[in-house]
């Protein structure tokens, strides 16, 4: 291995406080973690931040050992376990991890080979970081939950257009169906983006959504980001025997908005493979790869808006408070270089 240290520096949590308290991330020193017979160990290069990061910070509690968090990464492997297959030292990689093991935010990470792919040959690591969370969660949700084909056509409503996932979803959307995209935004910046990145229409959902989207013909399919308390504006935006994924964590649910049009509803948790250990693990490797290869052919382009620098305390608080902030349009990177 390159490096000559048994120990690493990490950036962690030991309780659940506000962003703003001076202990809410902390900077530790832990060992460098060994890889399993299916892990690489990756020198992280680059880490997005995303609201799992945030929830996870804010719900996780004391901890007995410092908790590391970060699952979005672009690094090089290191050394590769028994098992694998596919890497070799050396090999440029990007990946969104596994929530049940310790984090990114660290200077080397192991992660389960079967949700990783070698990143996009056109972008560099910190652009790489951007994507696979983001990619992984769009991708379920139109072609896994929703089945989307080429030749599948009608309206899909986007709604939060400009976040990291909407974001893809627009993309995706244009590359691999015939739908019309039908993207919300509340502001001139956010539906400038959305616009740019393919969407179709522009809906405003902070006014109503439904009748809004109703003039445009009614909604086929809706993909949204923030769902709670917004179930009936949403269900009014939608023809019968539509299909709803949604991907957002509502505390209440009214799940009887949606009967009277037989609308399918479903949640999308894109770390539910790696956290059951699912036999179809590694189809999270080919959908990066596929990923990739559509952005090195350039159907798709990247969603970075925003990057910070240092593995360090004061990078990750300001971080963690652009996130929460719930302005952010495409995506934030912290590169370590």
């Amino acid at each position: 291995m390159s490096f000559m240290s048994n120990t690493m520096k990490t950036i962690a949590m030991l309780r659940s406080l506000p962003i703003s308290d001076p202990e809410a991330l902390i900077e530790t020193e832990m060992p460098i973690p060994v890889p399993g017979p299916q892990d690489l160990l990756v020198r992280v290069k680059a880490v997005s931040i995303n609201p799992v990061d945030v929830k996870v910070r804010a719900g996780a509690g004391v901890q007995q050992d410092p908790k590391i968090l970060g699952w979005d990464a672009a690094g090089i492997v290191e050394s590769v376990g028994e098992n694998v297959s596919g890497f070799v030292p050396g090999d440029e990689v990007y990946y969104a991890g596994d929530l049940t093991r310790p984090g990114s935010n660290a200077e080397y990470q192991t992660v389960d080979y079967r949700i990783v792919a070698k990143k996009p040959a056109s972008l560099g690591f910190t652009e790489a970081a951007a994507i696979p969370l983001t990619a992984i969660t769009a991708w379920e949700t139109l072609f896994d939950h929703m089945g989307l084909t080429k030749d599948t056509s009608g309206n899909l409503l986007v709604i939060g257009g400009a976040g990291g996932v909407g974001s893809m979803v627009i993309q995706f959307a244009n590359a691999r169906t015939s739908l019309r995209v039908i993207a919300s935004a509340s502001r001139r910046e956010s539906a400038e983006w959305c616009k740019k990145l393919g969407a179709d229409d522009i809906v405003d959902h902070s006014k109503d959504l439904g009748q809004q989207v109703q003039d445009l013909g009614g909604a086929d399919y809706v993909f949204s980001a923030y769902t709670e308390h917004r179930e009936e504006d949403i269900a009014s935006a939608m023809n019968p025997q539509s299909q709803l994924v949604f991907i957002d964590d509502p505390q209440t649910f009214n799940i009887g908005a949606f009967k009277p049009k037989s609308i399918s509803v479903t949640p999308e948790f894109m770390f539910t493979r790696s956290m059951f250990a699912t036999e179809d693990m590694a189809y999270q490797s080919d959908l990066l790869r596929q990923v990739a290869d559509m952005i090195d052919s350039g159907q798709v382009t990247g969603t970075l808006t925003e990057t910070l620098t240092g593995l360090s305390v004061e990078s990750f608080r300001e971080g963690h408070q652009k996130v929460e902030s719930s302005h952010m349009i495409g995506k934030l990177v912290i590169s370590y270089s």
